[in-house]
Formats: C-alpha cells, structure tokens, sequence
C-alpha cells in the first residue's frame, strides 16, 4: 500500500504551463496539451489496441476531421455505443473538440431500448461496436435523423467502417476547437430515461478541469495509471477512470470485463495508482482466497473511489485492512456532486458518506420542505453548482419538481448527525442498486403486467450481500392462474427477451394480494420492509 499524498496535479505545472494547459481546456483540448508535453508516454492500455498520448490525439484529429467531412457541427449530437476499446476513449474527445454533445449507451440494452435514447438525444451521429450489431441496427429502428453511422472493431450493415474513415486524414491539431459535452441519461422511478443536459462553456470547461488539477486524487503526469473496472458508458468510471485521468496527463488501462484476479493481476503488471470500483468489486475481491490476497501486489495503489451503491460497513472496514486508509467514498449522481470522505475520517463515522464542503451544501427536507433538525431523516438536497446548473432534457416539469430554490435533490433519503456528516437510510424510495447499476422498478413492471398470466405486480430490491441489493418481483397472479416454478420460471425468460438482463428480477415471488394505497398506488415501502425484516430474522437465528 502506497503513502497517500497531499500533492496535486497542478503542482507539476509552471505557471506558464498551467496557463497553457486551461486554454486548451477551454477548446476542449487538453490531450493536445499532454500529447506536446509527453508524446511517448502511454495513455490508453487495452486488449483491444493500446495508444500513446501522440496517438491517441492524432486520431482524435482525424476523427474530427472526418465528422466535419460528413456534416457534423457544432451543437449536433453523437451517440456512442461501445465497449471498453481505445476507439471510446477517441470518440469521446473527438466530441469535446468539435462542440458535439456525446451520449452514451448502455450496449447490454435491446435496441428499442438504445433507439429511444439515441433518438430522444437527437444524435446525428452513431459510432457502435461491432459486437452490438442487433442493437445498433435495431437502434436506429428508432431513430432515423442518425445518418452518420461509424463501426468500430469489425464491419456492420449500413455503417461506415471507422479505420476506413480516419485513415489518410490530416491528425495535426485542428485550429478551431469549440468544446463540446456531454448528456447522459438517468431516470426516476416513473417513464423512460431522461437526458441529464447542462450549459457548456469554455469558461465552464477551464474550472472543471481546473478542478482536476487541484483535486487530492495526487495524479502525477506521465506515471500514475488508472484502472478502469468498469463500463465506460456509465457516468462514474466515464469521469473517474476516464475523462479526470487523461486531462492530467495520467494513462488508463482498461478493462472488458471485469473479475477480481484480473484486478489483481493488472494492479501489479501495470502498477495501478488509482482506481474506482464499486462495492460488489470489494466484496468479490475480499471474497478471493487468503493465500490469493497475501500474494496480491497492490503496494502500488494509492487512490481507490467508490460510490454508486450502498457499501456494506463490514466490506468496506475489511478493504481498508487490506489496502490501506486509499480508500475514498463520494455522494453524488449524473446530476451533480455532493459529499467525499476519505478512509481515515470515514473510520470515525463508519458508514457516513461524507461532510459538505459548504454547511448549505446539504439540506435535509421535509415533505413540506422545511428544513430538519440533526438525526432527523428526510428527503437530501444537494446545492445546484452556480454554473452548469442541470436541467432534464425535454422534461421542463420533472426539472423544475426536482429543484427547490437552489437545490435539487435526486430523490435519496438520509440525515446529517451532529456533526454534519451525511448518513443515507435509502438510496431513494424505489430505484434499485444492484451491482452498482441503478434498476428502474417502473420499467420492469411495465414489461411483467403484459404477460397473460400476470394480474399486478411490484418490483423491489431486497438486500443482498454481494450485488448491495438484488431485483425481486413481487407478483398477484390471475385469478384463473395457479402460481408455481414454472411460471416464475417463464416470467424471467419473459422479461429477458424485452429488457436488458441486468434489470431483469432475479427471482419471482407470489401474494393472493399486492398491498396498495387507498389512492391505487403500491405500498412499496410495507413490501421492502417485510423482506428486509424477514432478511434479518433469517440472519439472526
């Protein structure tokens, strides 16, 4: 386990370079910036194809150049469905140098699931993986207006291949960068994803990146390493293990897939400094053998991130043990930031999520909206940043619901105690967190009451040890339909071929009766309590 350490970024920076460095950021263009400065060095390490700093801008270059080419401009949208590859990583920045607003895709979805996003995000462009050709075809099924259409790693009906439309063009610096950005697409427990959509400016761009340099992840140019554990196409290692490593000189190595002696055997080949993971990744990892661990090099690793789903007291207690007080937790959503705490405070309040940085920050409201005393559990709202402030694309009334004055909250439930640390008792009122991956229950019910022998049906998340919470499907039968395995059986095989498998429950229980409010609506709260106490019982006998 490495010593942490105080030393920023920017530390490594003449005041002229850093200068230099905040104008490019401004353009977008901070792989420019350490492709001068550390050409050689690698940035992207990946089974799929690595790339130096040099390269990979160049064929960013290219890639601007040859979107440009085809008619993209400026304020036109692109969608990116790719697994883990350097073409991800190129794509992305082409993006943020050309003024285009990127979206990412989930490539595990079907493709009327991916079509209605792309579609909803009014991409002009799609770059796809050659894996997903079901997907990306049946995606733009949905969504007509993306005529510029480029394959990635093999060939896919319709589409450009992408070495063909880079190769032979100009990879010099373009002159006229305008910085892009991005929307990704989260949602409530009601209706389709929404675009998560904020202002973006060159001054919006330099404080951002600004930001990186001075924060106390200790990035030091040209030798730490992130390892990237998982998707890309979601918000937290996009900008964990992405987007703040590369924009300050720091390489990546990425993984397609990930399992915990993979982790291991990276860590120390490639002397990981830094990494984000969420907390099933710990429980697995602390799940391996004890000779397996003891073995382990992971004397290297000086920052670990987590967020994302509750963490167990327990694991987390277990994998300061083994790696040190590296261990670093955040608070936050694709919305906006909210709370940070380091190993060594997180002991003194084991299981908080973090302080504010400001006492207004955080607010905990009730459902008047009044504020609440310490101890007292409420509904969380976070402070809206005074630039970039957030809006959900075309959907001005689930905005504006979200806000009050000058905070918005993403439905999450907790309490400050005393001494203002945050403490979060649910993850919001029905979005489910398994493995890290935020499930819908809304969606999955929609999919479930189509099925013949289905009269209503709740969709909660039970707790569960390693996925933090697993997705349970709570169903009221037909009255003419006698409730049995096989039938649960067929209503998972149901759900799989309409959703994505990481939504899907992974068990179906049966009640004469679902309980609901006078008003129709479910009583999901009496559900999830009844399994959590039943759970516990179960625990202690």
């Amino acid at each position: 386990m490495s010593e942490t350490t105080a030393t920023t970024t920017g530390s490594y920076l003449t005041e002229e370079e850093r200068e230099q460095f905040l104008v490019a950021a401004g353009g977008g263009m901070t792989l420019a910036f350490w492709a001068g400065r550390q050409p050689d060095v690698p940035a992207v390490v990946c089974e799929h194809g690595d790339r130096t700093f040099a390269e990979l801008n160049a064929r960013a270059n290219q890639l601007a150049r040859a979107l440009r080419d085809r008619g993209v401009e400026a304020g036109d949208s692109l969608g990116l469905m790719m697994a883990n590859r350097p073409e991800f990583v190129e794509t992305y920045a082409t993006t943020q140098r050309i003024g285009v607003r990127v979206t990412t895709i989930n490539w595990h979805l079907t493709g009327e699931e991916a079509g209605y996003i792309l579609n909803d995000c009014e991409a002009k462009v799609l770059v796809a993986d050659a894996r997903f050709p079901d997907a990306a075809r049946g995606a733009l099924d949905h969504a007509p207006n993306a005529t510029v259409r480029i394959a990635v790693g093999g060939d896919i009906e319709g589409f450009e291949n992408y070495d063909d439309v880079i190769n032979g063009v100009d990879g010099s610096d373009i002159d006229d960068p305008v910085v892009g950005s991005q929307m990704l697409y989260t949602s409530g427990t009601t209706g389709r994803p929404k675009g998560v959509n904020r202002a973006r400016s060159a001054d919006i761009a330099r404080a951002v990146v600004g930001a990186y340099l001075n924060s106390p992840a200790g990035y030091v140019p040209g030798e730490s390493v992130n390892l990237c554990t998982g998707p890309l196409y979601h918000a937290a290692p996009l900008a964990f293990s992405m987007t703040a490593p590369l924009a300050v000189g720091a390489g990546i190595v990425l993984m397609d897939g990930w399992s915990a002696e993979e982790t291991l055997r990276l860590i120390e080949e490639h002397r990981i400094t830094h990494t984000h993971m969420v907390p099933t990744m710990f429980h697995r990892l602390l799940s391996l053998p004890a000779e397996v661990r003891e073995a382990a090099d992971i004397s290297s690793v000086s920052y670990v991130i987590h967020g994302a789903a509750p963490c167990p007291v327990s694991v987390k207690s277990a994998l300061i043990d083994w790696f040190g007080p590296v261990v670093h937790e955040y608070y936050a959503a694709t919305e906006g930031a909210g709370t940070a705490v380091g190993s060594e405070e997180w002991l003194t309040k084991p299981g908080t999520v973090g302080k504010p940085a400001t006492p207004d920050h955080i607010r905990i409201l009730d459902d008047d909206g009044n504020d609440l005393p310490a101890g007292e559990i409420g509904t969380v709202y976070l402070k809206a940043p005074a630039a970039g402030r957030f809006e959900y694309y075309k959907d001005a009334d689930k905005t504006e619901s979200s806000y009050r004055d000058t905070h918005y909250t993403l439905g999450d439930v907790g309490y400050l105690d005393d001494d203002g640390y945050l403490f979060l008792t649910d993850r919001s009122a029905n979005l489910i967190i398994s493995g890290g991956v935020n499930v819908y229950p809304a969606e999955v019910e929609a999919e479930l009451i189509g099925h013949p022998a289905v009269g209503d049906v709740a969709v909660i998340g039970v707790p569960d040890d390693e996925w933090g919470e697993s997705v349970v499907a709570v169903v009221e039968t037909q009255p003419d339909v006698e409730p049995s395995e096989e039938l649960a059986a067929e209503l998972i095989a149901y759900a799989r071929e309409r959703l994505a498998h990481f939504k899907c429950p992974r068990r179906i229980d049966f009640r004469p009766e679902l309980p609901r409010h006078d008003n129709g609506k479910l009583y999901k709260r009496l559900l999830r309590d009844e399994y959590r106490a039943a759970q516990m019982a179960e625990k202690e006998k």
